[in-house]
């Protein structure tokens, strides 16, 4: 009987390639099998041998490739016939990744996982739109949270936004209408600035800046879709504001 491999629970971050950890490219160019999520960019997955597996489990809105009980098999399953397994993931494993599912999984079948932290998808795309989760002047604390869940009107979410705070908010698009009823009825301002990040840190992305109140009209307007994260505090008009400060300096 051969030796089991080991499970690679591994970030891919936001999307570029030049945006994976020294350690993450590494395991990825010497993969032998690959499992991985939509959100992996084709450039990411291009640094794979020729040789390697590439098995996708993409996942959307109410439409599953895999299910997960049975994501958490095939990794059991591949590291047991003594495959090493890379398990890619957009951003980062341990944020809205199932990695600690997987990881579980794998523990309790015997089989040895190690977890390689990514850039996550909140900071990859807030740097690439410019806009600081934190900032002395504006906030000092910052939340993630998920906008498609079960029970998400049952969620409660009070504190988490509003003036010194800032509020990221994975998979929202879909119910961004809900989001921004529920937050305005926790008694946040209608006009709190937001912004919604297409697609961050690629090359197609789009920063869309508006106010909690217009929220689900500005994702409607604009077509918005997957990926793409909702940010709400004030640091989102900080921005603008600077921009619109240094065209007034250069017009003097």
């Amino acid at each position: 009987m051969s030796k089991a491999g080991t499970v690679y629970l591994v970030g891919a971050g936001p999307g570029a390639a030049d945006l994976l950890t020294v350690r993450a490219a590494r395991l990825i160019a010497a993969a032998q099998v690959i499992v991985h999520d939509g959100l992996v960019d084709a450039e990411v997955l291009a640094l794979a041998p020729p040789a390697a597996r590439l098995i996708s489990v993409a996942k959307a809105r109410a439409r599953h490739t895999m299910p997960q009980d049975a994501i958490n098999a095939l990794l059991v399953a591949e590291a047991r016939a003594g495959r090493d397994v890379i398990r890619l993931k957009g951003g980062d494993p341990l944020i809205f990744g199932r990695g600690g599912e997987e990881a579980e999984a794998c523990r309790a079948a015997g089989i040895a996982v190690e977890i390689v932290p990514g850039i996550s998808a909140a900071n990859g795309a807030a740097a690439a739109a410019q806009i600081a989760l934190t900032h002395r002047e504006a906030s000092s604390i910052v939340s993630f949270v998920a906008g498609q869940c079960r029970g998400l009107a049952e969620q409660n979410w009070a504190g988490l936004a509003g003036k010194g705070r800032t509020l990221v908010i994975y998979m929202g698009v879909a119910t961004a209408p809900q989001i921004a009823e529920k937050l305005m009825a926790d008694g946040l301002a209608p006009d709190l600035p937001v912004a919604v990040i297409e697609n961050g840190a690629r090359l197609q992305m789009r920063v869309l800046r508006g106010v909690l109140a217009g929220l689900p009209d500005l994702v409607a307007r604009e077509a918005v879709v997957s990926p793409a994260l909702i940010v709400i505090g004030e640091v989102t008009a900080r921005e603008d504001a600077t921009l619109s400060a240094l065209a007034l300096e250069a017009a003097r």
